[in-house]
């Protein structure tokens, strides 16, 4: 196992070197600039959110697509995610996370564009769409959508399946004593009478889980920050400065190169947001919306959400209970968010529970969905085959609440660079067609207009 954990370790390494970095980002940065910097309307695109498309082709409302798409990413990644990134690449990492976010928000617009553009409608009269139809209906490319969603299949067992079951069980047990065979029992339930109701029923738990859960815990990082005001500055300033140079010896930080900073602050950034591993726009595909760019717009605000916004303020809360509580063990990333929760008095560790547990159970809900698409693309209209994928993936949430799955999130970085890699060509070779679309409904000012964008494979 220790063997095994190394080659993984060193997989990932390879997978999120300096190739992957410059790829995500500078695809990042690439759309950002071609699209005239989409994230300067994302007060609009708030807006949008919030508001109906009567009338529109879809399966579940604009918010629908968006609570799902946010249930996904808003996980823990966010939580634990950015603590093990300021753990293993120092302060800096925050940064990096964080501006993955903002040039993010840009890819998002970009992937829920052509998520809509490309839908088809499938045998059962649902929405179906996602990167493996852009690949094939925009570029010709049926073998890369393939590939694509064969990795999709694979990563849902780490990133949205067994990695989030995994924390669950693992908090519980630590915290309150809970079994994890009870815990895992109760996952696998639970999920399964979701699943049942299809998207509609997923997006309905999603529309009503995610709102609450997320203001409660960014509720909990603000008044942490209250409690660390005196240290909330030089946590900024560490940030930044360790961003690009080692930071000083003493402090409460361990030295770490700019490398080990970039590495894991976007690895990290991507395993929260997505942006740019393709999986949101297989539900944004689902959107009842008039026309691409309103449901882009839509798609945008939720990596402006979680990594703009929450995972800011975690990694804050992490930086400035460092520097405020020397004590602390920074090397080990849950025990450093536990640690800084469990400052809120009486109330603190209940507050991370309840935040780990909704945020992981909601990425397991929004992960489901993905899956069955990619599984559906693959095999087609075999239902026999999809709910068997269906069973093993559910059974698969209680193996993973109750093994040690170190080395899974090593695995769960690989698939996240691998789903990427197919998903960043569509980007970068379609966005001549995000443009043109852009430049019709966003730059002249037509986004209340209607378009036909869906036909039938």
């Amino acid at each position: 196992m220790n063997t095994f954990e190394t080659i993984t370790a060193e997989i990932s390494s390879f997978l999120w070197g300096w190739p992957m970095i410059i790829l995500l980002l500078g695809t990042h940065l690439f759309l950002t600039i071609r699209l005239r910097f989409p994230q300067r309307k994302i007060l609009t695109a708030i807006r949008l959110s919030v508001s109906r498309d009567a009338g529109s082709e879809g399966d579940v409302s604009q918010f629908g697509a968006l609570a799902t798409s946010l249930a996904a990413t808003i996980g823990t990644g966010n939580i634990i995610g950015v603590a093990t990134a300021v753990a293993f690449g120092g302060p800096g990492a925050v940064f990096w996370c964080w501006m993955t976010g903002v040039f993010g928000i840009a890819t998002k617009y970009a992937e829920g564009l052509l998520a809509i553009k490309y839908r088809v409608k499938n045998e059962k009269g649902e929405m179906t769409g996602g990167p493996m139809y852009a690949l094939e209906r925009g570029l010709n490319m049926k073998w890369l959508g393939i590939l694509f969603c064969i990795f999709t299949a694979l990563a849902s067992f780490g990133i949205g399946g067994t990695v989030q079951a995994n924390s669950i069980s693992l908090l519980l047990y630590e915290t309150y004593g809970i079994s994890e065979h009870l815990t895992g029992g109760l996952i696998v339930l639970g999920v399964a009478l979701v699943i049942l109701f299809g998207v509609k029923g997923i997006a309905r738990v999603c529309m009503a889980m995610v709102p609450f859960m997320a203001l409660l815990y960014i509720v909990g990082c603000l008044y942490i920050l209250f409690v660390n005001r005196d240290f909330l500055w030089p946590a900024v300033e560490q940030i930044v400065s360790s961003a690009f140079t080692p930071p000083a010896a003493g402090g409460g930080f361990i030295g770490s190169s700019f490398m080990l900073a970039a590495h894991y602050g976007i690895a990290r950034g991507l395993f929260s947001n997505e942006s740019g591993m393709g999986s949101a726009p297989i539900v944004a595909a689902a959107a009842k919306t008039r026309n691409p760019v309103r449901q882009a717009l839509v798609s945008s605000t939720g990596t402006f959400w979680d990594t703009v916004i929450i995972c800011a303020l975690t990694g804050l809360v992490v930086v400035s209970s460092i520097l405020a509580y020397p004590d602390i063990d920074y090397t080990h990333g849950g025990a450093l968010t536990k640690a800084a929760f469990g400052k809120i008095p009486y109330i603190g560790t209940s507050i991370l529970s309840f935040g780990i547990v909704t945020f992981a159970f909601s990425t397991i809900l929004g992960w489901s969905y993905y899956s069955s698409k990619a599984m559906e693309y693959l095999v087609g209209h075999r239902p026999r085959l999809i709910r068997l994928y269906r069973v093993v993936w559910i059974l698969s949430l209680y193996t993973g609440s109750i093994l040690n799955l170190t080395v899974v999130w090593n695995i769960a970085d690989c698939m996240n660079a691998l789903m990427a890699i197919p998903n960043l060509i569509s980007l970068l070779l379609l966005s001549g067609v995000a443009m043109k679309e852009t430049q019709k409904y966003l730059w002249s000012d037509r986004l209340d207009e209607n378009e036909e964008t869906c036909v039938r494979p």
